[in-house]
């Protein structure tokens, strides 16, 4: 295997933008300009693959043909209603089937080039659009470009595929394309969906008939910061995945549960996601002999977060992570300034937190966390063969 790292640009993928919404795609411009700037996109084994859209054999592994007809014929029609299409949500849009299919083929091209030993790890910062669902635009995602790259590697004879979301939001999508495959576990971290779109992801939902076990969710309570977050990450994810033991990674990196998002009421920091990153470096390293497939997802901090997170995703997923105090090249907030007028433009690389974190213990008086942890152990650990109540499980 090749320890290359792909990652999958185009400035064709910026197309996807539908004007005056959260979801903007200066979020991807400036994650790019920035990694550039930081020399990320420069180093040794970095190779910048163009991308080419996926066509309908690969699409309708995941989306039903009526829907991407929807999805062709709707700017076409002033009056277009239907498929979750025309919403606040997912507004029509020029272009809107080029532009969703030129992102799923980048996430497919990521994919094929790990599975196929011709880079040990994928970028599509692109991606992450994951809650698409077979016949309905969702929650600004028209195509589920993760669930379309995993079938594909179905396809290409990948037995055990483990899917981790750690975006503010539940990876619906995903999981409800792959609910009754056992060939993929899904596993999301998210806001509870109590309070937070799309309203699933609890702990009971395990997987169907056939796959039980395969469907793990951590939903978190508001207000959640890096300590939680990181302590709820090490007590279900890493045990999770050695149990199923993935032949690959995929994961889908929103960076909306930043403190400073618009659209959700988690508190971390760059800091803790850049050392959530680390961490699903480290168990594709030891689990899948280094084979991850990253994407981005939501996040709605379009100069303040997403580039500086995504650019620590892009550094870790190349080689040598970024350190935190690096400052931002000045070339590179003149751009973030010019591009987003009145918004924050960080100056350093760190929200100088430190995202240290107690490791999760079945005793004493459980706080909000720990009663998360606890529900999602106890629903899923015995499905997997795993003590909900074996800290080192």
């Amino acid at each position: 295997m090749a320890d290359d790292t792909v990652v999958v640009w185009d400035p064709a993928l910026l197309a996807y933008d539908m004007g005056d919404h959260p979801l903007d795609p200066v979020r991807v411009e400036l994650t790019m300009a920035l990694a550039r700037e930081l020399g990320v996109l420069d180093r040794p084994g970095v190779r910048l693959v163009k991308p080419e859209p996926a066509d309908d054999a690969v699409l309708t592994r995941v989306h039903e043909p009526a829907y991407l007809d929807a999805v062709r014929a709707a700017p076409r029609d002033p009056l277009f209603a239907g498929f979750g299409l025309g919403t606040s949500d997912n507004p029509v849009f020029d272009g809107m089937h080029e532009s969703s299919a030129l992102i799923a083929g980048a996430t497919v091209a990521a994919a094929e080039a790990v599975w196929r030993g011709e880079a040990r790890r994928a970028v599509n910062v692109a991606g992450g659009l994951h809650h698409a669902m077979p016949a309905r635009a969702a929650g600004f995602c028209v195509y589920n470009d993760p669930a379309v790259a995993i079938a594909r590697l179905l396809d290409l004879g990948a037995e055990r595929i483990a899917y981790v979301d750690v975006d503010v939001h539940h990876g619906d999508g995903v999981q409800e394309i792959f609910y009754h495959d056992p060939r993929v576990l899904t596993v999301s971290l998210h806001e509870t969906p109590l309070a937070l779109f799309p309203g699933t992801g609890f702990p009971d939902e395990t997987g169907g008939p056939g796959a039980e076990g395969t469907a793990v969710n951590v939903p978190l309570p508001p207000g959640v910061g890096d300590a939680g977050w990181q302590r709820a990450f090490h007590a279900v994810v890493p045990s999770v995945l050695r149990a199923y033991r993935p032949q690959l990674l995929v994961t889908q990196c929103g960076a909306d549960g930043h403190r400073s998002d618009p659209l959700a009421d988690l508190h971390l920091s760059v800091d803790g996601q850049r050392a959530t990153y680390l961490a699903l470096r480290a168990l594709a390293d030891e689990l899948c002999d280094g084979r991850w497939v990253a994407t981005g997802g939501g996040g709605y901090a379009l100069v303040e977060v997403v580039p500086r997170a995504w650019t620590h995703l892009l550094a870790i997923a190349t080689g040598e992570p970024i350190e935190p105090a690096t400052l931002t090249p000045p070339g590179w907030r003149e751009l973030a300034a010019r591009r987003r007028p009145g918004h924050d433009v960080p100056l350093r690389m760190t929200d100088d937190v430190d995202p240290d974190y107690q490791p999760w213990q079945p005793s004493g008086e459980p706080n909000a966390v720990d009663r998360a942890v606890a529900a999602t152990r106890k629903a899923v650990f015995p499905l997997l063969g795993l003590d909900p109540h074996d800290p080192r499980d």
